[in-house]
């Protein structure tokens, strides 16, 4: 899968942009030669487009896998899913949806009704989650970004900075790297992002997320890791009715 998000859309971490990206023998790519590279990898890829500001691709699996790679839309929200939770059956029960409703349809749904009705904070919800999964979501009505990954880290996820600062999401690491140069590093896993309000480990909500620069091969800074910081804490005040949505956490 391939998501790219224009600069005004998504407030990504400043740790996330290496300046050893200018002086790289590979430099970071626009966006439109990344969907081609990624097109071209991938014959039965499809891609939607959300004018200038927001880019969603997604390519079926090319061969047989434990992990499903699903792609859904709803009410102007879509969602790239991978991976697969184990109570899904329960999760679709407990919101009220068809048994036979897969894992990005309820990633939409759980986050439409969170987003309108917010009877839950997003991690709570996360954290409900039972199985491996990673996923991007979407939403078009209100240009919103909203990607997590799974605490266990089956699912790697990776972002980077491309040549005219949009944030670009994938599994795929190497289209990361040829995309990105230096200006890349994994999507911390037990994490959630959102476009406004950063990122946030839904395990520890509490908590602020410490940046560490990531050395590589060649001795240059390449991005950052990030981890929970035990020893911050986030103010955190009271999240009720609408507060609690996932609109509006953070």
């Amino acid at each position: 899968m391939l998501g790219i998000f224009k600069e005004k859309l998504i407030n990504a971490p400043k740790e996330l942009n290496s300046p050893a990206s200018l002086n790289s023998r590979s430099k970071p790519k626009q966006a439109h030669e990344i969907l081609r590279d990624f097109m071209s990898n991938s014959p039965n890829a499809f891609f939607l487009s959300f004018g200038n500001d927001a880019l969603l691709a997604y390519s079926p699996p090319n061969k047989p896998s434990i992990h499903q790679r699903l792609f859904s839309g709803l009410d102007n929200i879509y969602c790239v899913f991978m991976g697969s939770l184990h109570n899904l059956s329960k999760l679709n029960k407990q919101y009220g949806l068809s048994k036979v409703t897969n894992e990005a349809l309820f990633i939409i749904e759980a986050y439409r009704t969170l987003r309108d009705r917010g009877p839950y904070p997003a991690d709570q919800v996360l954290k409900e989650l039972e199985g491996s999964f990673g996923f991007v979501i979407y939403d078009n009505k209100d240009g919103t970004v909203f990607a997590a990954s799974g605490s266990n880290g089956h699912i790697g996820l990776f972002w980077g900075i491309a040549a005219d600062g949009s944030v670009v999401i994938s599994e795929n690491l190497e289209l990361i790297k040829a995309s990105c140069a230096k200006s890349f590093a994994p999507f911390p896993a037990g994490c959630m992002f959102h476009s406004e309000h950063g990122l946030m480990n839904f395990e520890h909500p509490t908590m602020k997320m410490k940046a560490m620069p990531r050395i590589d091969s060649e001795g240059i800074m390449c991005g950052a890791n990030f981890n929970v910081d035990s020893q911050s804490r986030i103010p955190m005040m009271p999240r009720v009715g609408s507060e609690a949505n996932w609109a509006t956490w953070g």
